[in-house]
């Protein structure tokens, strides 16, 4: 049957179904958004022939998601019976967000189930309105945004929460056995200190975009409100203006007008920075010494400390209120992130612990965030990294060729200037990008256009008040072909100045004097500086992950 009333709005590019694609896609939704939006697809990595591996698939799509982002459905490509396989769409949904969202049951919520052809790429969108519900219902119209970050950050913001955590624990030497379960209630008492009454949450703005100052504000743990659902929090007007800090919202800290396209991306999202932090004075009625108690190890002990670097980043618009970002968003998400750093840490508790730390990526083709916690002890060249950046690439859909979710490609969350719209962060230029795009063609007969792929930024003579002119070519070559390999993050090497590449001659007349001044010389310029200086590249280029 089919729903007239309501329509299918699909905020992220055309999903293009082909013969080889997933046969199961998680949609991705969020309950600031009007029903059934789709904002973006995660592809199902973990499956066997009975079906999604749903512990593995939720262990790892709650790392990767953003709170304030949820799962709102699945497709699945087949040309089977088209209600019967919608119903298996849903029922996949349901199950992967209970074990995501910890509940046994979902009260009320609408479920998308997706059919696509693999041969014709259609696609046809059924709806479940509640888990009880036994009719599922073809949904129609249709529509496809066109500007989806301009949907997702014009209203939106982003939550950041960065927590270091020194954990010390001590275990028996006799029983290394029970350090397991030590770490374990160690982390319980931690989680169960983010809802502590005492516990003392300090919001501020990590920019402005002029000389106002907005002071921070303080939320203690006892105004929190933990028992509303996301789904059921009222937006308040962005407009409207409140002076209790109870009911202020996240749009205190925002910019208050954006007027260019440009600015609606995660890069240039407002970002309001909430620190954990734990008052543990009180009022007395009466004065007291402060006492010590010594309590005796019956055993021989040995104390061992594991350090956790939390970084949470959540999405939320600018209506939601403070105590509800907090309490609904950052404080599940750093519960989340720190049980799925004790589960890395686990296998490693009396060895060599891995050195975690969560980084944040906004990939072509999707227009909100996602988050990977790597392990850096061993380099991002390691194999296992390697893999992991690999099945992240299938997952999210991305290309195989190039490199998007190395460390270099991460968002830059540094606070901004407080006085201008540019940031203090290196992520900014002021040379000129691209010269070649707008040139008009020759005109010569036959002629073959190519194209570089990717950007680089345009070093010529005079630059920076450095006259080379006459002589400095070969020099200006290397410097752009040095940014066109950062900007494409295949590396992180600063772009090499005149001293910096004349040094590297000198180390190769060194070798061989006699190539100094010779025809070849100023071509090997560039290959002696690259091989010198960009190794790691050439090498990684055969691997781009």
């Amino acid at each position: 049957m089919e729903k007239n009333n309501r329509s299918i709005r699909i905020e992220c590019p055309k999903l293009l179904i082909t013969r080889n694609e997933s046969d199961l896609q998680w949609l991705i939704g969020s309950p600031f958004f009007p029903p059934l939006t789709i904002i973006s697809t995660f592809r199902c990595i973990h499956s066997n022939s009975s079906g999604p591996d749903f512990p593995k698939e939720s262990e790892e799509i709650r790392t990767l998601l953003l709170k304030g982002f949820d799962v709102i459905g699945a497709l699945i490509v087949g040309k089977s019976d088209p209600e019967k396989t919608a119903a298996r769409a849903v029922e996949a949904a349901r199950t992967l967000k209970k074990l995501l969202t910890g509940t046994t049951k979902l009260e009320n919520e609408e479920t998308i189930g997706a059919v696509a052809d693999p041969d014709t790429g259609d696609i046809r969108f059924f709806l479940s309105e509640t888990e009880s519900s036994t009719s599922f219902e073809l949904v129609n119209p249709v529509s496809y945004g066109d500007n989806p970050e301009k949907f997702v950050w014009e209203s939106g913001c982003l939550l950041l929460c960065q927590l270091p955590i020194k954990l010390p624990l001590c275990y028996p030497v006799n029983k290394p056995s029970d350090a397991e379960s030590i770490f374990s209630r160690a982390i319980e008492a931690v989680i169960a200190k983010f809802k502590d009454p005492n516990v003392v949450y300090l919001v501020e703005a990590s920019n402005r975009g002029s000389l106002d100052v907005v002071q921070p504000v303080i939320l203690r743990g006892s105004e929190l409100d933990f028992d509303a659902a996301v789904a059921n929090i009222e937006l308040l007007d962005e407009a409207a203006h409140n002076s209790e800090k109870k009911l202020l919202q996240c749009a205190h800290f925002c910019l208050k007008s954006k007027s260019t396209l440009q600015l609606f991306s995660a890069e240039n999202a407002d970002i309001i920075q909430i620190s954990v932090l734990l008052n543990r004075s009180e009022k007395s009625p009466k004065c007291s010494a402060p006492a010590v108690e010594y309590f005796a190890a019956m055993d021989e002990t040995r104390l061992l400390i594991v350090d956790f670097k939390l970084e949470v980043l959540c999405y939320a618009v600018q209506g939601i209120l403070l105590m509800h970002a907090i309490s609904k968003l950052i404080i599940p998400g750093l519960i989340d992130q720190l049980i799925s750093m004790k589960k890395m840490n686990l296998p490693y508790l009396l060895t060599q612990h891995p050195e975690l730390h969560p980084y944040h990526f906004c990939p072509p083709g999707i227009a909100h965030p996602v988050t990977v916690i790597y392990e850096l002890n061993y380099g991002e060249t390691e194999m296992k990294q390697v893999d992991a950046r690999r099945s992240l690439h299938l997952r999210l859909g991305l290309p195989f060729d190039r490199p998007l979710l190395r460390i270099a490609n991460s968002l830059d969350l540094s606070i901004k200037s407080h006085s201008s719209n540019r940031s203090t962060r290196k992520a900014g230029s002021s040379l000129l990008k691209d010269v070649h795009i707008g040139i008009p063609g020759s005109g010569v007969s036959g002629g073959n256009i190519s194209l570089v792929q990717g950007s680089y930024e345009y070093y010529h003579y005079l630059q920076d008040g450095f006259d080379d002119s006459g002589w400095g070519c070969a020099y200006r070559s290397l410097q752009t072909i040095v940014s066109w390999f950062r900007l494409q993050h295949y590396s992180s090497v600063d772009v090499p100045s005149h001293r910096e590449i004349q040094q590297s001659l000198v180390d190769i007349g060194d070798k061989d004097p006699a190539f100094i001044g010779s025809r070849e010389w100023i071509g090997a310029i560039e290959l002696s500086f690259v091989l010198d200086k960009l190794l790691g590249v050439v090498v990684f280029l055969h691997t781009p992950f």
